[in-house]
């Protein structure tokens, strides 16, 4: 009898491995759109100030996609609107990445608009700087969450009480928070970002940006984090759904692009990360 019920499951085990089919996901593709990073940092603590005024372009992929093809053959400007003085911007290694002819720093009160020509077809976004305030303080803390093997960081900073402010934080490894001032404005403010395990590898020094950006910067990062998870990643990742920015196509509104034209203040800080008993 029990040898029964072992050839029985026997039998059935077989039978319902070999009933196993490799299910293949039809994802429609989609034509390309033109992504266009223009997140230039100005690097207002240092001094002297410097500014990092790259335009990245690729053009979207599919969702399984591995690989962001990069956009090498576009025409890229920026215009003063309060002089009319125009600049330039080359990729000079064919990479997608377009930089100044000269050394560039956005001023302030000073509206810039981006124009970039690709294909035919021309994009335009406004931007102008966004002031932020200093990091008072970055140190590594000793507490946990949930595994018990996190990694804090312990973030101090003083609020400007006469504006609504919105920060975006990058905290290196495609990790981004993005927060707003409602209840805490004008006060000193403190809080604590943890890092998994699986996100950094101790020792290791990682580097802090806290920029001041606009509401409908703050609300698209929002969307981008909720849509993409934690790692983010920025605009180049293949995101759910398609995230449109403040750049308009002014030749072919259908074809709109995604990514976004900004200008933040920056404050930078290095930390060296280490274990902790």
């Amino acid at each position: 009898m029990k040898s029964l019920k072992y050839t029985t499951a026997l039998i059935l085990l077989f039978i319902f491995t070999n009933c196993e089919k490799v299910v293949e996901i039809d994802v429609p593709s989609i034509p390309p759109k033109l992504i266009i990073d223009a997140a230039f940092e100005v690097n207002f603590d240092e001094f002297p100030v410097t500014a990092n005024t790259v335009v990245k372009l690729r053009l979207s992929a599919d969702y399984f996609d591995t690989s962001i093809p990069t956009v090498t053959n576009a025409t890229v400007f920026l215009t003063n609107l309060s002089n009319n003085s125009v600049i330039n911007f080359n990729d000079l290694d064919q990479d997608g990445n377009y930089v100044p002819d000269v050394a560039f720093l956005p001023q302030s009160q000073v509206t810039y608009e981006l124009t970039v020509i690709y294909n035919g077809e021309t994009y335009k976004g406004e931007a102008m700087r966004v002031k932020s305030t200093p990091l008072t303080n970055v140190e590594q803390g000793d507490e946990t969450l949930f595994s018990g093997e996190e990694t804090q960081l312990k973030i101090e900073f003083t609020d400007d009480g006469t504006v609504d402010n919105y920060y975006l934080f990058d905290f290196s490894n495609n990790l981004f928070l993005a927060i707003e001032d409602r209840f805490f404005n004008g006060s000193d403010y403190n809080f604590s970002f943890f890092y998994d395990e699986d996100e950094i590898t101790l020792p290791t020094t990682v580097t802090v940006k806290m920029s001041g950006i606009t509401q409908e910067y703050f609300t698209y990062w929002r969307v981008l984090i909720d849509q993409s998870g934690q790692n983010a990643g920025g605009p180049f990742e293949t995101i759910p759904a398609s995230l449109v920015g403040n750049i308009v196509n002014t030749t072919n509104s259908d074809n709109f692009p995604l990514g976004y034209f900004h200008i933040s203040e920056t404050d930078s800080y290095q930390i060296n990360l280490v274990e902790k008993n």
